[in-house]
């Protein structure tokens, strides 16, 4: 996975903390804690959000937003691996005459080496802050309305505690709470991509 899609990645995942639900009678004052009752189990299950961006398991949406952003950016990334090419070329060039030529001359290739470097740099930079402005403008709605079919896949679900251990650090959880596959099998039911997915 290159630089980009990791950012993508991390952008479509960003926000699926921790959902709690509870529920409490209006009026009825609260036990004192010498004589509350024992609390049985909560519901509980656990989601991978780290899934969210799978390649071929994910959600069908994320990953179209992702290729449209690759297809987008695929000129420019090609445009910098092909001055990276060009310096790579250069240093070796000029490893191999500056013993048999004038120094001036190795001296002025070298100055022109380091000047395309600076570029490459420049340019590298500028893209990345440039797609990840593009990467949270797709993203950003998706992971909202992510959020909110987890939010009522939980309720419709009788969760009262859904934890993300993309997020939260879980020692064990038994794979019956795993809720990852049958949420992303869902949304992908109820919120299919429309119109033909961008390849990159």
């Amino acid at each position: 996975m290159n630089v980009f899609r990791v950012v993508a990645a991390i952008a479509a995942i960003g926000a699926f903390a921790i959902l709690v639900q509870t529920q409490t009678r209006p009026g009825t004052p609260a036990t004192p804690p010498q004589t509350r009752p024992a609390v049985g189990p909560a519901n509980i299950a656990v989601i991978d959000s780290a899934a969210f961006s799978a390649d071929k398991t994910g959600i069908a949406r994320v990953m179209n937003a992702m290729r449209q952003i690759e297809v987008k950016f695929l000129p420019l990334r090609t445009e910098l691996r092909g001055m990276r090419d060009r310096l790579t070329a250069m240093r070796s060039d000029l490893q191999k005459k500056q013993a048999i030529q004038d120094a001036r001359i190795t001296a002025q290739q070298a100055d022109q080496a380091d000047q395309l470097e600076i570029q490459i740099k420049r340019k590298a930079e500028d893209a990345q802050t440039s797609y990840q402005k593009e990467s949270l403008a797709a993203l950003e709605p998706l992971q909202k309305d992510i959020g909110d079919a987890l939010h009522a896949y939980a309720q419709a679900k009788g969760i009262s505690l859904l934890i993300d251990v993309n997020r939260v650090p879980v020692i064990f959880a038994a794979p019956n709470l795993d809720i990852t596959r049958e949420f992303i099998a869902e949304y992908n039911r109820t919120h299919p991509v429309t119109g033909a997915p961008a390849r990159p």
